[in-house]
């Protein structure tokens, strides 16, 4: 599994450095990251390469929630007809440097956003954890881990209790 950090100021060099090619996704990291960890906005987490100390990807996690009216109708039935929307865990971002593509980092990123995400979710409460896919790319990797589509909306999402079992094995 990645071991990820939270974002501090002594990533400050290294983010210069980041480039997933995806320029939207660079400059957040390189401009924006580290005032929303600040403004408690978000939790940015980086992993770094052991070898050279560079950042060899990162995701960020905030709270977010979904509509009910957005949830398939199979997971319906299980919840609460009262509620306006649903507790989730947004994972807003992940990327990974292009020198590091290819080796398994976005994979070992997501598991460890889900798992501290599940980890979470037993101290606040978290429904799901959500996504909003930049294009077909991401959303294909999403889908790739089990991410469903959230009808009327373009972002995915995968219940914890799908996460529970892959961590607990129930």
């Amino acid at each position: 599994m990645a071991t990820t950090e939270i974002l501090s100021e002594r990533h400050r060099k290294l983010k210069k450095e980041f480039s997933c090619g995806k320029v939207a996704l660079d400059n957040y990291l390189k401009n924006q990251a580290g005032q929303d960890v600040k403004r408690m906005l978000s939790a940015c987490y980086v992993s770094l390469d052991p070898e050279t100390g560079l950042i060899q990807g990162y995701y960020t996690l905030s709270n977010n929630s979904i509509p009910l009216q957005w949830i398939p109708e199979s997971f319906k039935n299980r919840l609460p007809s009262s509620y306006g929307s649903l507790p989730a865990t947004l994972l807003g971002r992940l990327a990974v440097d292009g020198r590091f593509r290819g080796r398994g980092i976005g994979k070992m990123l997501l598991i460890d956003a889900l798992n501290r995400s599940y980890g979470l979710s037993r101290v606040i409460g978290s429904f799901a954890v959500a996504v909003d896919p930049m294009d077909e790319e991401a959303e294909g990797f999403y889908a790739k881990f089990g991410f469903i589509m959230l009808p009327d909306s373009r972002k995915m999402f995968l219940p914890m209790a799908t996460i529970e079992k892959l961590f607990n094995g129930n």
